[in-house]
């Protein structure tokens, strides 16, 4: 295939590299890719952390089908379209009590922007302006955006755009590797990382001036860096005690991954605002959102009633194409019970991946619900460097996965068969094992 690839600039790729040897895919069905040259690569990684129905999925296909010969595009600017109401509902249905008031976006970074907004608008609205802190975390990813990139902690996201826009502070990750190097599941120790929100950042900038904590319930972007037990209800508890918003960005981990809707359902712990997007419309449209604890939206249900309580939006919020893809995959992850299907998989990929412990260079394997990392050794004292040679080994060798540094992610379709997971893990040996 002679595709010209010069003139797209290809997000968060090293251009230069690709370019010099493109990895080209034409087509997908299920849990497979075509790539250019007609070899199979297994999708381990959901297309990136979406694709949880599968590929090409007849119902959601369908649906955007209909929709396009109804109604192409209508705004939600002082209009609105019947999808955008129906999503609406179903996300507050199936969302923890007490979250129920939904503002939909396109991607998970316009979605951390608006909850972002959305808690200066809260504390503005109930007398307390002062509260403009935001409190992330080290190894966070919240998007590109500039809110999101203040309250990420990701370095080199920070390093390549200088100072951020919003004020903010951030905990330390949850990751120890001393004690969670290999662990299935949750760590035992750890829950005690929560304690600096209250011990450190609270004690420095004063409970009165922070707006929210924002949190991944499991850390994806950085190389899927599991909850300790306890950690994320100890978050809630300080929050609770200084009276601070609680938002968990559940971008990766919404609509099913670790065996429940949310992350936050699976875990136990009810944030303020719930971020979502990705698997939402199962990879088909851009789709994304805040879910709103019903207190924050109404008090700021106030002013002239002809006049908009938040000035916030964008163009395609809620868009017809999107919406109906929303709608069949929520439609497909209750008729085929995926989420069901997720959890009977979840020992099969743990029992799997941690079968790679033994592989020269594996320094960590972490796992939760259908998510796994392999954390490798650094390589020439370049960290990344190996993480960059085996993704693009495992490529060749037929599996799709992703390298945040040096860790390698699996994160199979819902729709994937036992024997299938166990051929991407066999896959992605041989690719770690080519690099040493």
């Amino acid at each position: 295939m002679n595709q010209p690839v010069d003139a797209f600039w290809m997000p968060f790729t090293p251009n230069r590299r690709f370019k010099a040897a493109p990895r080209l895919l034409v087509s997908a069905r299920g849990v497979r890719y075509t790539a250019a040259d007609g070899r199979e690569v297994l999708d381990g990684i959901s297309g990136l952390w979406c694709v949880g129905a599968g590929h090409g999925h007849p119902r959601i296909r369908e649906a955007m089908k209909a929709q396009m010969d109804t109604l192409d595009f209508a705004s939600n600017f002082q209009v609105g379209h019947p999808g955008a109401f129906a999503l609406a509902e179903r996300i507050a249905d199936l969302a923890p009590e007490g979250l129920d008031r939904v503002f939909l976006v396109n991607s998970g970074s316009e979605a951390c922007d608006t909850a972002l907004k959305i808690a200066l608008a809260y504390w503005q609205a109930v007398g307390q302006g002062q509260r403009n802190l935001f409190v992330g975390r080290e190894r966070g990813f919240h998007g590109t955006g500039f809110g999101g990139i203040s309250v990420g902690g990701m370095t080199l996201n920070r390093r390549a755009f200088g100072g951020a826009m919003l004020r903010s502070d951030h905990l330390r990750s949850t990751w120890d590797p001393a004690n969670q190097a290999f662990v299935r599941g949750q760590p035992q120790t750890g829950a005690e990382f929560a304690d600096e929100l209250e011990t450190r950042i609270v004690a420095l900038h004063g409970a009165n001036n922070i707006a929210a904590v924002v949190v991944e319930p499991v850390a994806g972007s950085t190389g899927l860096l599991i909850p300790p037990l306890g950690y994320l209800q100890r978050l809630r508890e300080i929050c609770d005690r200084h009276g601070l918003l609680l938002i968990f960005d559940e971008v990766i981990t919404g609509f099913g991954r670790f065996g429940d809707m949310f992350a936050s359902q699976a875990l136990g712990v009810v944030p303020d605002m719930i971020l979502f997007a990705k698997t939402v419309s199962n990879g088909a449209a851009p789709l994304g959102g805040v879910i709103v604890h019903r207190r924050i939206h109404d008090a700021l249900m106030q002013g002239p009633e002809f006049l908009a309580e938040l000035m916030h939006g964008y163009t395609c919020s809620g868009h017809p194409l999107a919406c109906a893809a929303g709608l069949a995959m929520l439609e497909t992850l209750e008729q085929e019970q995926l989420i069901a299907r997720v959890r009977s998989l979840t020992p099969v990929l743990e029992n799997a991946v941690h079968g790679l412990a033994s592989l020269p260079g594996v320094v960590s394997v972490r796992n939760l619900g259908l998510a796994a990392g392999i954390e490798l050794a650094v390589k020439d004292g370049q960290p990344g460097l190996r993480g960059a040679m085996a993704q693009a080994a495992a490529f060749d060798f037929g599996v799709l996965t992703r390298a945040p540094g040096d860790t390698l992610i699996l994160a199979p379709p819902f729709v994937s068969e036992p024997e299938e997971i166990h051929q991407m893990v066999a896959r992605l040996a041989s690719a770690i094992e080519s690099t040493f």
